[in-house]
């Protein structure tokens, strides 16, 4: 029955995300001998580096946990138990009565956002699954995945966050001259913490110096607006960097690990996402006080709900949000398609809901969930993971607008209006979470291709033999070796 369900998989160009298919493992395609203990500890060095690559690009503990299963299973070590802990991978392989059992523990030691290298590794998990690729094999692909340098320039990722705070400004009501400062001040920014990241600086004091320079430039063409002769609001540009900063953060893993049950998990990356956002909260309110010691008040932050006459322009700008952080991130070029849809899906129906009163928190849960489930049927078609376009998706739905409006109203003493928008941003940012993590669990139960439905529902029915007698009957399965699977429709080749 496996074997039949994975040629029937492979008919129907069935590409989807590991995460979705684990649950159902292959019986081993290529066994190892388990007293064998070089052996054990090659597939166990494999899994688990490859679970180190999922877990360091954002997936939750939970999938995390099942990815390494997977692999564990797929060479013969059915019966693993594997622990995700924030950063750290344990799993420890049963190998029967007589053998005492096999384990191995990899520590995570950095976060990369390299989709395109996330995007390799999946696919070679379902390489493995389809094919006898050797652990030896394996690890030499793997290796040579997770050494490869980025598949784009520096320049292009700088560009690429620097276009993506200009859509986002967009995204908050600004007009071009916004666009244009939120492009040039992300540059800075971008450059900058490179500068810091190599000697080293602790992350949380570079976001309190990206915090710093994007609250810099918005409130220095306030001051001048008069003598410049423009009109701008600080707002909407401080807002967008604020937004750039927060884009990596892994705040989808932290509330998926608290759903899914993972709370240890859960607790650690939500306390990393409340430091980081701490930070940026700190450079802004530095800038803002500099500010005001020499002599410029910003204006208050008005939230207003957009004209039906802009919602095409916001709802492009948000879908060029997602495809500038995809591309950002160094996620293929057939990634990038994928990702501008699910940001124009969740942008529409954001804009949508804000237009019936419903609430943001309500209006991001609902733009989420709908991101989520795009994101798990447009994966399969674009060969790339779920979690790529999830997390692209979302991006311009971050709340950075309701951080810079909590954060102004506590440093002018209006405390309660400060704490509501915070705490507002707050409920936005796990609403996003939670509707992603629904939005890809509704998407799960859909994308079982129709053909695997009508496997799992196939009798075994009465064949007559070639001497006529009924009474002798073989399997359907038996018979179906004979001759190949024929389907009444044409099918994608697989890749």
């Amino acid at each position: 029955m496996a074997k039949l369900t994975e040629s029937l998989q492979c008919l129907t160009g069935n590409s989807r995300a590991t995460v979705d298919v684990v649950t159902a493992a292959p019986s081993p395609l290529q066994p190892i001998d388990l007293t064998d203990d070089a052996a054990v500890a090659e597939v166990l060095d494999l899994a688990v580096r490859i679970g180190e690559v999922s877990l360091a690009s954002g997936t939750g503990a939970m999938d995390t946990a099942e990815h390494v299963r997977f692999i564990a299973a797929t060479y013969g070590l059915a019966k693993c138990d594997v622990d995700v802990t924030y950063n750290s991978i344990v799993l420890s392989a049963h190998r029967g009565q007589t053998l005492p059992p096999a384990s191995t523990m990899r520590i995570v030691r950095y976060r990369s956002m390299d989709f395109t290298r996330l995007a390799a590794v999946d696919r070679l998990t379902r390489r493995i699954r389809r094919e006898a690729v050797t652990p030896r094999e394996a690890l030499e692909s793997l290796n040579r995945l997770t050494t490869a340098p980025h598949p784009y320039n520096r320049w292009i990722a700088t560009l690429a966050w620097s276009s993506m705070a200009a859509s986002i400004s967009v995204l908050v009501g600004g007009g071009a001259l916004v666009a244009s400062v939120a492009f040039l001040t992300t540059m800075v920014i971008y450059r900058v913490n490179l500068v810091l990241n190599r000697i080293g600086l602790p992350f949380f004091f570079q976001q309190v110096v990206g915090g710093l320079i994007a609250a810099t430039p918005a409130a220095t063409l306030y001051t001048f607006q008069e003598q410049l002769g423009v009109d701008i609001r600080p707002s909407q540009i401080i807002a967008a960097g604020v937004v750039v900063l927060l884009s990596g953060l892994s705040l989808v893993g932290s509330v998926q690990d608290a759903i899914t049950g993972a709370p240890i998990t859960a607790s650690a990356r939500f306390f990393e996402v409340l430091m980081m956002t701490g930070g940026i909260i700190a450079g802004v309110a530095l800038s803002l006080r500099l500010t005001s010691l020499l002599g410029s008040t910003l204006p208050p932050v008005n939230v207003e709900v957009a004209e039906p006459a802009r919602l095409p322009i916001l709802v492009m700008s948000g879908a060029f949000a997602s495809l500038f952080y995809a591309l950002a991130c160094y996620a293929e070029k057939r990634a990038l398609t994928a990702a501008w849809i699910g940001g124009a899906a969740g942008a529409l129906v954001f804009m949508v809901s804000q237009r019936f009163g419903v609430g943001p928190v309500i209006a991001s849960a609902l733009a989420a969930t709908v991101v989520g489930f795009a994101g798990g049927l447009i994966a399969r078609r674009a060969l790339t993971p779920p979690l790529v376009v999830v997390v692209a998706g979302i991006t311009p739905l971050l709340p950075g607008l309701s951080l810079y409006r909590g954060l102004y109203s506590l440093l002018n003493d209006e405390v309660l209006i400060g704490l509501s928008a915070l705490l507002s941003a707050f409920g936005i940012g796990c609403a996003l979470a939670a509707g992603v993590t629904f939005g890809e669990w509704i998407a799960r139960t859909m994308r079982k291709p129709r053909i695997l439905r009508r496997v799992d529902d196939i009798r075994r029915p009465v064949f007559k033999n070639v001497d006529g007698d009924r009474s002798k009957t073989e399997s359907w399965y038996e018979q179906r070796r004979s001759f190949p699977v024929v389907t009444n429709r044409t099918l994608p080749p697989h890749k």
